[in-house]
């Protein structure tokens, strides 16, 4: 054996206990803490279980007051000794019967660690305890007492630092949703007709239901998004029935001076529920399921104040439509439909882009497919509309009609699921690129899976669309191994839905507040979503994940709980981070009561805006029409500190028009993408358009130019415009161009590459 394994293995000499150092009541009590948290993990208590609810609790700290006169000293005669005291709470906390009476009182295995800890620093690191504690500790030590008698102290104390043990009754009370029917009285008190027009993709159970809506006294349309909003509001304008439109971001009156009219179309979150009509329309009420904004069409549903309330949808909703209508005690009327145009399966993948043909449309699900694709087709002479989710609304028109026009060469289409719903295109074949598609689980967890049999008719289904080009509808899939899924799905019918989708109110966190005022807003809706109950045979509780991390980012700004309430429902893409920042600075400026003007936001979002030369700037762009969207979204709520709503529409308008020209070429940012072109590159043509802009912007801004406003708000003197004078006249001969790129950031020029 070697030498240095002897000394390794040579006994430790004990060291003798009267020359150990005593430790302090700190170091006891940081023991004692560490212990108390390993020996009870081992700890059980049979009959007990433990609400797993309480981990969203985190405890109020107690600060004792140092000016406070130490009344119980003087009632006992003289200080409390902290090791000595320390040894009797210890005593106190490891006591098994100490630790049932918790549990009894709501304190479990989950407060009770951290409870006993706070009560043990409390008891140590207080000069002046309540005298009554004091004297009770006191008589304790001298023999006169039992540790147990501490209890009702320490009951006190986690009371203070767990404020929701006082009132977890009315938290439980506020957080039982398993009757939603009952929210609703107005409601509840019309004897309301409901009628469901079922049927797949273009089989005119819509139509039918707006021939209705068209023709009644009153009327109002809930639709899932802003583009079938506007078609609706459109085409009754059309045709004589007026009709106001009404969307998150957007009101259009169609009285010219402003009156309401008694049709009104809009998105399905801004329902007025205490309006009264004679008849609504909800369509796409299959979306009941959706884990995101399921919720607002249940609201529509239980809701509505109408006397008649057609619903569209696919027939799998049925069942837990006829189960909804007997908690309201409501009878439901069934109207079926077949689609208007025959649907054929192709025995034949396409394999090859050589093989697509006029009116085909190639279903991607990802940017990276729609860009791959889009730029092979073009490649082979071909011109190709684009469609999918993060386009404007008038880019999605736009490339729809470019698709649509016979006299256009652009004969095929490229596009997301974003086709399912919303656009009438005129397809003859859809083509899966992929079978796989990214989904948002029930918990806010992102999925890889098969498309769903309700998904995969929805878009299948745009094909042969009825009163449009082609007769009748194909469907098949680019790679052949694809196909044999695709006819197995396609000849399935979907599940039928079994939940409908429930989300808390203003009002129910509102009261949540009331009862903890200490907690976070996240805090708040985590606890809500813990402590609350749903009739599962029915509802289902909403993914809050955007939510909870909107409310988690503006946490540290002050805010009014309402208004942080309405920002948190603020909808934004939180995977685009220059949105996500726009509405943490949105919500700073209306922290200070400072409003967000049209120039502010013009120098953050780096307006007067360039065509995009890359597919990054195409992004970026995408980007700030979300953050004008949001802009638009807050003023209609904080009109008065979101004042420029008109101006900020007239650039959105500019923006679209120019995100259309970039997705018109998408071909050519693809190659700049990889020649790194950049958006600063100068040239005439957008120095010119900086020039007429910045002339728009002089003779619409509200007041005065931007130099007199600087010098009038004290942030610009003459002296400071003197040399930003002399700076731009050194600039002049230079071919840099303006510095300033889509972001708004300075200081990176870049330049063309030498061909």
């Amino acid at each position: 054996m070697k030498k240095e394994e002897v000394v390794e293995q040579a006994p430790q000499e004990e060291p003798n206990p009267l020359m150990r150092k005593k430790k302090t009541p700190e170091e006891l009590a940081a023991e004692a803490e560490q212990e108390d948290l390993d020996d009870f993990t081992t700890v059980s208590f049979r009959g007990k279980k433990d609400d797993s609810s309480s981990r969203l609790f985190t405890p109020v700290p107690i600060r004792p007051n140092p000016d406070d006169i130490n009344v119980g000293a003087e009632l006992t005669g003289g200080v409390l000794d902290k090791a000595e005291m320390l040894k009797m709470i210890l005593q106190f906390s490891n006591r098994r019967e100490i630790r049932f009476l918790c549990l009894e009182n709501g304190i479990d295995s989950n407060l009770q660690s951290q409870a006993f800890t706070s009560f043990r620093r409390y008891c140590l690191e207080t000069d002046a305890l309540p005298a009554d504690l004091h004297v009770v500790l006191s008589d304790i030590l001298q023999g006169a007492g039992h540790v147990d008698d501490i209890f009702p102290y320490f009951l006190r104390h986690v009371k203070q630092i767990f404020p929701h043990l006082e009132c977890m009754d009315d938290l439980k009370k506020i957080s039982d949703l398993r009757q939603p029917a009952n929210w609703y009285p107005s409601a509840r008190g019309i004897n309301r007709k409901i009628i469901f027009h079922s049927g797949p993709t273009n089989s005119g159970k819509t139509y039918h239901a707006m021939e209705r809506f068209l023709t009644a006294k009153s009327g109002v349309y809930c639709g899932p998004l802003k583009l079938l909003a506007s078609e609706v509001y459109n085409k009754s304008n059309q045709r004589g029935t007026p009709c106001d439109l009404v969307t998150g971001e957007e009101r259009k009156f169609a009285d010219p001076l402003g009156n309401p009219s008694k049709h009104v179309a809009c998105t399905v979150e801004m329902t007025s529920i205490t309006t009264p009509y004679e008849v609504a329309v909800i369509d796409e009420i299959q979306l009941l399921k959706d884990v995101g904004r399921g919720w607002a069409w249940t609201r529509a549903l239980l809701g509505l104040m109408a006397e008649e309330i057609h619903v569209c949808g696919e027939p799998g909703t049925l069942d837990l439509l006829q189960k909804m209508c007997d908690t309201t005690h409501e009878t439901l009327e069934v109207r079926n439909y077949k689609r208007l145009t025959a649907l054929h399966i192709e025995d034949h993948a396409l394999q090859t882009l050589d093989n697509v043909r006029p009116g085909d449309c190639i279903v991607c699900f990802s940017k990276n497919d729609i860009y791959t694709v889009s730029r092979e087709i073009e490649a082979r002479g071909r011109e190709v509309a684009v469609i999918y989710g993060g386009l404007p609304p008038g880019t999605k028109l736009a490339q729809a009609a470019k698709f649509n026009d016979p006299d256009n060469s652009c004969k095929v289409l490229v596009a997301t699921d974003a086709i399912g719903m919303g656009l009438n295109l005129s397809i003859r074949r859809v083509i899966f690129y992929s079978m796989i598609k990214p989904t948002v689980n029930q918990k806010g967890e992102k999925e890889m899976d098969t498309i769903s049999v309700s998904q995969a008719l929805q878009i299948a289904g745009r094909a042969g669309r009825y009163g449009m080009k082609w007769d009748e509808g194909y469907v098949t899939t680019f790679k052949p191994e694809d196909l044999p899924t695709l006819k197995n799905i396609l000849g399935q019918t979907p599940d039928p839905l079994i939940q409908a989708g429930l989300h808390p109110t203003a009002d129910m966190i509102e009261l949540y507040a009331y009862h903890l005022p200490n907690a976070t807003l996240s805090n708040l809706m985590e606890i809500f979503i813990s402590l609350s109950i749903v009739d599962d045979s029915l509802y289902f509780m909403c993914n809050t994940e955007d939510f909870k991390f909107l409310a988690e980012t503006i946490q540290h700004v002050p805010l009014p709980l309402r208004a942080r309430y309405i920002f948190c429902c603020a909808p934004i893409n939180r995977q685009m981070p220059f949105v996500c920042s726009m509405f943490l600075k949105y919500a700073r400026r209306y922290s200070k009561n400072e409003p967000v003007t049209f120039d502010w936001l013009c120098n953050q979002c780096g307006w007067p805006f360039q065509l995009p030369r890359t597919i990054i700037d195409l992004v970026h762009l995408e980007a700030v029409f979300d953050v004008l969207d949001l802009y638009l979204w807050l003023s209609y709520r904080f009109p008065d500190l979101f004042p420029d709503e008109k101006l900020v529409r007239d650039i959105q308008k500019e923006l679209d028009d120019i995100i259309q020209q970039g997705v018109f070429q998408i071909t050519k940012l693809l190659k700049n993408s990889e020649t790194a072109v950049s958006t600063n590159t100068p040239d005439e043509d957008s120095f010119v358009m900086r020039q007429k802009k910045s002339k728009y912007y002089r003779e619409n801004a509200p007041r005065g130019k931007l130099t007199e406003r600087l010098l009038a708000q004290g942030l610009l003197t003459p002296a400071m415009l003197q040399e930003l004078k002399a700076e731009w006249d050194q600039a002049q001969p230079s071919k840099g161009g303006d510095d300033d790129d889509l972001g708004g950031k300075k200081g990176r020029r870049k330049t063309r590459k030498p061909k």
